[in-house]
């Protein structure tokens, strides 16, 4: 499923699960929003103009996990994609809490908006840093298939300043 291309990939990611187990807290959230990153040819990228410590882990195998500081502020979290050595990755930008709510409410410090936002996801999730590099496969941040229920909306991309045109922003809005 992760061997495809990065918008294939980034579709079919709508509907699975990705979920922690960190000591006895565990989480799972349902994608329903996720962008699509196309590398060199993709000018929003952080692999656009090549490898760099910052970003190596979008240049591994598929199924590794791509995470990242916005802002200084926020971690992030994208799913590598294709082929090793082509840095495609999708990131995740938001879903609906499945299990572990009241974990996700200690981590947010709130009750609303727990998951809709690719800062506010990692949050809910505990996912930091540390988890950069790691596999969605056999990793402590796993990726469980799903079934997407409802309709798929296509939009552009949130928060970039470059590549605005490309509707490479996936969102599924009915159903689950």
């Amino acid at each position: 499923m992760l061997d495809g291309s990065v918008f294939d990939v980034a579709e079919a990611l709508l509907g699975c699960r990705i979920a922690t187990a960190f000591g006895t807290l565990r989480t799972e959230v349902v994608i329903t929003e996720v962008e699509a990153y196309a590398g060199a040819d993709d000018p929003a990228s952080h692999s656009y103009r090549g490898r760099t410590p910052r970003n190596t882990a979008m240049f591994a195998s598929p199924g590794t996990l791509y995470v990242y500081r916005s802002y200084g502020i926020h971690w992030c979290m994208n799913v590598v994609v294709g082929e090793e050595g082509l840095p495609h990755a999708v990131l995740l930008r938001g879903g609906t809490p499945f299990v572990g709510s009241e974990t996700m409410v200690d981590r947010r410090g709130r009750a609303d908006h727990l998951t809709d936002g690719p800062g506010k996801l990692c949050q809910a999730l505990g996912v930091t840093g540390d988890h950069d590099g790691s596999s969605v496969i056999d990793g402590p941040v796993r990726l469980i298939p799903g079934e997407k229920q409802g309709m798929i909306a296509r939009t552009s991309r949130i928060g970039i300043s470059v590549a605005q045109d490309r509707l490479w922003r996936y969102v599924l809005e009915d159903g689950l």
